[in-house]
């Protein structure tokens, strides 16, 4: 149907005089058009005015213009494996109502780098802008500055980088680099896993201009995140790794490895310093695990700290750099949950430069049992932001897209994605053979030559001259060849910087924490002491007024009242605090009320932030409905602020496992793997009081089961005080562990549940809460942990019960079996002894204390608690409080 037929001149005059009265109401390629059309109406006297036909071809123009810059990608020569695409028939003459006779003829355009030009003119500048070696994906964006800001910079470069000879002998160089170390690494080190950059070795000269462009343009830190896909390349020809390191890697030398049990090559991070003409750059790049895209959050958090840390003008300083592959970046539901922060108040680090290296197969899965979308980069037009789809055999074409984003970035402080359309030479590692699967993709792949071959052939019809390539291929190869058999040096391995000072080791912390009863007071009047002019809801300042009152007439300090302070404290001894989760700012379970919103204009107010001059940064965020990028978030952040106190909250404690990945891969292991210590705290709501399966466990049993070396801290704490000197002692210890905690929701309001103002004052956190009966009225012996403590308490007192003892296990790990075994050994005369839960026996913390209660106890314990079971609680109510009672009448019919 052509275009003419779609459309009546009638409608367009009606548009027309729309566009007279309110241009804003009509669509903005027709409001280009009108505005063209008028112009020509205006020309000089004795010039013709347009025909109708004349009119309609010249909307037909405007439309075609505006419709190459939506789908000209379509027709972009960007796949080097497959021939170029044909003519799109949205994009044909016909469908605008044009033909071949019209080519000559002069239009007028608006927004076009030519106001008028010939239709063929204006079909040349569209097509060599958008249908070359660049596809961009543009037009889906809202924002009419970012539009015409990129149609400007596009259109008026044809999206081409103009070049001189030596920046193109220097990406033949680049290119040459990463093919030869390949090359030389599948020879000398035959059948070793490297996961190879072969077919995409664009990357290596694409990074090195975006690093020479970045320290240009203001550029300090650039903190990069890619998975295992050529990450040894990475490392030596942009990071420059020393190569006699990297070789020493391969031949395994086991005195070259870090602290801790290490990881495989191609896991690890490393950073350097570079310099690019007057400007220093340092780069950095993250660990990773082999979970692909996990390290996404991770680097955005630890680029948030970093730009806060620089205070004005940090995002624009700190540039995260994310390589992903085109599978994962389309598979993994981590890519849009980090795509989701980054225009998030607390999460923002000034826009994010995503890569995407597509090598057109996921191991042996090819795109199209990949993924539902045309590109596997679709999911990222969530966020309204550029996509440019680039042929990876046109390095020159990837080094302008780098540039292009880069500036995008800088200008408008968003995201913005690059694909690269490349291939994969060898198989998913280099033992694996790749035909299996996809034979005819790999007959295309074993035609084509090496990357710097295919640049070194275009260069030479510009004049350059085989034999400097000869030469240049001989250079790199003897130093390759050298590497191999020189020393690598010592290893540049150890906490710098920020972390110079802090311990590698765990040690045993029993330091007091307490803060006089005074100043405490204190505190407690500037968080509990609202200006007049905000308007504070009736229930929060009778809940301020509460705190207040339970400090000065020390009548029971609550669980939210001693955390509030516990923050205080350390913010005037100039600690940092940051607190981020789903609703953390109020609670949960409405206990905390950090932030405070005005009844009449929701303002908000931070008590926390306006306690002493001097004093440190406070930072309270309701995070996005997620566990996995918000924990990931958090933990690149505490890497890089190892000096404050940063802390995720999950809703309920039993949701931490939609971030199971992160735990297992970054928090509990990455000391052994990497080096690298986090002090992060996990605040994790955890009790049974009939709310069933998913609103009762924190699942206390996989967190132990991943305890090994000290490696992390997991606390049940049931006082107030003894969250107060937690917290505090957090950041107090001289090493930096994450910190899990089991908080609690019922007790959050239970009268029993209180500290007095001394408890606060004195002392510190207490590993074993001891009994406090007389061991020789006592005639059995009950060793809980957590809230059902006060369970048992209260039937305790019900019963009148004095002869049973009741010990606290607070800290599950790292056990203090000292203190365990000195706080049971006044009670060695009994023989009925009893580990209690509520937990079901194959979960909570039995099976990890069971082996030490048994070393150290004269008898074998026995277990009183919920039967094994597969869901962690029952759902019905009265079923619960049936279970809760047979659980304690147990206990106390021994």
């Amino acid at each position: 149907m052509g275009f003419e037929q779609n459309i009546s001149p009638q409608w367009i005059e009606s548009q027309y005089r729309l566009w007279r009265q309110s241009p804003e109401k009509v669509p903005a390629d027709w409001n280009a058009f009108f505005a063209g059309f008028h112009l020509a109406q205006q020309a000089p006297k004795g010039a013709a005015a347009p025909e109708p036909t004349q009119a309609t071809k010249q909307a037909a123009v405007q439309t075609l213009i505006f419709r190459y810059r939506d789908l000209g990608h379509l027709q972009a020569c960007i796949d080097p494996l497959n021939p170029c695409p044909g003519d799109h028939p949205f994009l044909s003459l016909e469908a605008f109502g044009l033909e071949g006779s019209d080519l000559n003829t002069t239009f007028h355009t608006k927004g076009f780098p030519k106001e008028r030009a010939t239709l063929r003119e204006i079909l040349r500048i569209l097509r060599e802008t958008y249908c070359r070696s660049i596809g961009v994906e543009f037009m889906h964006i809202q924002d009419p500055d970012e539009r015409s800001w990129l149609r400007e910079r596009m259109e008026g470069t044809r999206n081409r980088a103009s070049l001189d000879q030596e920046t193109r002998v220097g990406i033949l160089r680049e290119l040459m680099e990463a093919s030869l170390f390949e090359a030389f690494l599948h020879r000398k080190f035959l059948g070793q896993k490297r996961f190879s950059l072969e077919g995409g070795e664009v990357v290596v000269p694409f990074l090195e201009h975006l690093i020479q462009k970045a320290a240009g343009v203001g550029v300090t830190d650039l903190i990069l995140g890619m998975s295992h896909r050529g990450r040894l390349n990475v490392l030596a020809n942009v990071f420059h790794k020393p190569l006699a390191t990297i070789f020493a890697e391969f031949a395994d030398n086991l005195e070259l490895a870090f602290v801790g049990e290490g990881d495989v090559k191609y896991h690890q991070g490393f950073s350097s310093d570079r310099t690019v003409g007057d400007h220093g750059i340092h780069l950095s790049m993250a660990f990773n695990p082999s979970h692909l895209e996990a390290v996404d959050p991770v680097v955005i958090g630890k680029s948030r700290a970093r730009n806060v840390g620089y205070g004005p003008g940090g995002r624009q300083k700190v540039l995260p750099v994310l390589l992903h592959g085109d599978a994962a970046f389309a598979g993994q539901g981590i890519v849009a949950e980090t795509l989701n922060l980054s225009q998030l108040d607390g999460y923002q680090s000034g826009g994010t430069l995503h890569v995407v290296l597509n090598n057109q197969i996921g191991f042996t899965t090819a795109p199209v049992h990949a993924r539902s979308t045309l590109y596997a980069t679709d999911v990222a037009k969530m966020l309204m932001v550029p996509v440019f789809h680039v042929n990876g055999e046109d390095p020159e074409a990837a080094l302008f897209a780098a540039s292009l984003a880069l500036d995008y970035r800088q200008r408008f402080a968003k995201d913005v994605v690059v694909e690269i359309l490349c291939f994969r030479r060898q198989g998913h590692n280099e033992g694996d053979e790749p035909s299996f699967t996809q034979p005819l993709m790999y007959q295309k792949i074993g035609s084509r030559p090496n990357a710097y071959k295919v640049y070194g052939e275009r260069l030479k019809k510009d004049g350059f001259d085989p034999k400097r390539m000869e030469s240049m291929e001989e250079e790199i190869g003897q130093r390759l060849e050298a590497a191999v058999d020189a020393e690598p040096g010592e290893q540049d391995v150890g906490f710098h910087a920020k972390w110079e000072g802090i311990q590698r080791e765990f040690e045993v912390f029993e330091e007091k924490t307490g803060v006089p009863g005074d100043r405490l007071l204190d505190l407690t009047r500037r968080i509990t002491n609202i200006p007049e002019t905000f308007h504070l809801h009736p229930k929060v300042a009778q809940l301020l007024e509460r705190r207040y009152q339970a400090v000065s007439e020390d009548s029971g300090i609550d669980w939210g009242t001693a955390e509030a302070l516990a923050f205080a404290t350390l913010l005037t001894e100039e600690v940092p605090v940051r607190l981020s989760g789903q609703d953390s700012r109020r609670g949960t379970f409405n206990h905390r009320h950090a932030v405070l919103v005005d009844q009449e204009n929701e303002q908000p107010y931070v008590p926390l932030a306006y306690l002493a001059p001097g004093q440190a940064p406070v930072q309270f965020y309701n995070s996005m409905l997620s566990e996995a990028a918000v924990l990931g978030f958090e933990y690149g952040y505490s890497l890089e602020t190892p000096e404050g106190l940063t802390l995720w909250e999950a809703q309920f404690g039993d949701f931490a496992n939609g971030a199971q990945v992160i735990i297992d891969q970054f928090l509990v292991s990455s000391g052994d793997k990497w080096d690298r210590n986090s002090g992060l705290v996990l605040l994790l709501p955890h009790g049974y009081e009939g709310q069933g399966a998913e609103h009762s466990s924190a699942r206390i049993e996989r967190y132990l089961q991943l305890c090994a070396n000290n490696n992390i801290q997991v606390v049940n704490p049931s006082t107030p005080a003894q969250f107060f000197h937690l917290l505090r002692r957090q950041v107090k210890q001289p090493f930096r562990r994450p910190l899990i905690v089991f908080t609690p929701k019922s007790l959050l309001r239970l009268p029993a549940c209180r500290s007095g103002l001394k408890a606060l004052a004195e002392g510190r956190f207490r590993e074993i809460l001891p009994t406090g009966n007389a061991p020789e009225k006592c005639r059995s012996l009950l060793i809980c942990s957590g809230k059902i403590f006060y369970d048992l308490q209260k039937k305790r007192e019900e019963l009148e019960r004095e002869d049973v003892a009741i010990v606290r296990v607070e800290q599950l790990y790292p056990l203090r079996t000292d203190l365990l075994a000195e706080a049971l050994e006044p009670f060695r005369k009994l023989d009925k002894i009893a580990w209690i839960q509520e937990e079901p026996r194959n979960m909570g913390a039995w099976h990890f204390l069971h082996p030490h209660l048994s070393d150290i106890l004269w008898k074998e314990p026995a277990y009183l608690g919920r039967d094994e079971a597969a869901s962690p609680a029952v759902g019905s109510h009265r079923e619960h409080n049936r279970e809760q009672e047979a659980i304690l009448q147990s206990a106390f019919d021994m």
